[in-house]
């Protein structure tokens, strides 16, 4: 992808070809058939040469705004950051290195939520470091019970 040719044409039109080639009518269903692959991973998935991550991630929000679904979509970011940064789930322990893997997680997860939604994130960073979850919790998708105790839907 260095070369930019997941620039190149109509790339949306491309990245939805690859999802109903893959016998998904929309890429949030492809998504969700894979709730702990990131980003990178889906767009290598989809075209490792001519798709990005951030270009699935710009469908996802389209799609989420459209289903007035973006509080999952936010939450199911969190899932894919956090097994990209903590592999094992939730630390026991928080020292400096594990503090550091928890940073990260809820940084990348931060830095690419939707406008509508950085408070509500801001305040779930603040609560998961405030109360952490139980030590090797390792969300599934963006159903789980924390997650949505964290972040409830409130789209109408």
């Amino acid at each position: 992808m260095t070369d930019g040719r997941s620039w190149q044409g109509s790339w949306k039109a491309r990245l939805y070809e690859r999802v109903r080639e893959r016998g998904y009518d929309s890429l949030t269903a492809f998504a969700e058939a894979r709730p702990t692959a990131s980003l990178v991973a889906l767009a290598e998935e989809l075209g490792p040469d001519d798709v990005a991550g951030v270009q699935v991630y710009d469908g996802l929000v389209a799609e989420a705004v459209r289903s007035k679904q973006v509080t999952r979509l936010v939450r199911g970011q969190l899932v894919r950051e956090l097994w990209g940064s903590l592999p094992d789930g939730w630390p026991a322990v928080l020292d400096d290195d594990n503090r550091f893997k928890v940073a990260k997680a809820l940084g990348l997860w931060s830095g690419i939520v939707p406008d509508t939604h950085r408070e509500r994130v801001r305040l779930a960073r603040e609560v998961l470091r405030a109360n952490p979850p139980p030590a090797g919790w390792r969300p599934l998708g963006p159903d789980d019970e924390l997650l949505r105790m964290l972040l409830p839907d409130d789209e109408a």
